[in-house]
């Protein structure tokens, strides 16, 4: 499994995050050339605020799964910070299964969405649903989101398999025990 997570993170790392910083990046230019376009000489792209709308939303979708590997993400941890450090035994056991209990959680969520939603991605493709201004498919940026799901939870089953494994000690994952919540820039 280590090996697997090294692989899973050097993915994430070496792809998948310049992958979305160039969408990011790259989109907003565009949306900022579009403004000189329209204010200083009167004339826009038709299908600039679409591309750029769902480009950057596809962007902030493949960097979901990296935020949650690397705990960077918003969340409440105040009560099981306070657990593992106030209550002694019983107060780390107790959080390590509130841990387990929302990874497992999250997995579920990931998967049915995932899983629910593959019939809608046929039928946008089916139909030839459209964005707004009649330029771009529906579906590429629906399976980009649908992607992203699956990458996040890949990154809750990672962190799932460690908990599990420190909870009835066993040696978790090598590297996870290694990095730092928050650890390292965004690229």
């Amino acid at each position: 499994m280590n090996s697997l997570y090294n692989s899973w993170r050097s993915f994430q790392d070496n792809f998948l995050q310049y992958l979305s910083a160039i969408l990011l990046v790259g989109l907003t230019l565009l949306a900022l050339l579009e403004v000189v376009r329209r204010y200083v000489f009167g004339v826009s792209f038709e299908w600039q605020q679409d591309l750029v709308t769902f480009g950057i939303l596809s962007g902030i979708f493949l960097f979901f799964g990296i935020t949650q590997a690397r705990k960077a993400h918003l969340r409440v941890s105040a009560l099981l910070l306070l657990l593992r450090d106030k209550c002694g035994r019983p107060g780390r056991l107790i959080a390590s299964f509130a841990e387990i209990f929302g990874q497992l959680l999250a997995v579920w969520i990931c998967t049915y969405m995932v899983w629910t939603s593959i019939d809608h991605l046929f039928y946008l493709i089916k139909e030839g649903r459209k964005t707004e201004s009649l330029y771009f498919s529906m579906w590429p940026f629906f399976l980009t989101f649908l992607i992203s799901i699956g990458f996040l939870g890949i990154s809750f089953i990672f962190q799932l398999w460690n908990e599990v494994r420190l909870l009835i000690g066993l040696p978790g994952i090598t590297a996870m025990q290694e990095e730092e919540e928050d650890s390292g820039p965004i690229l």
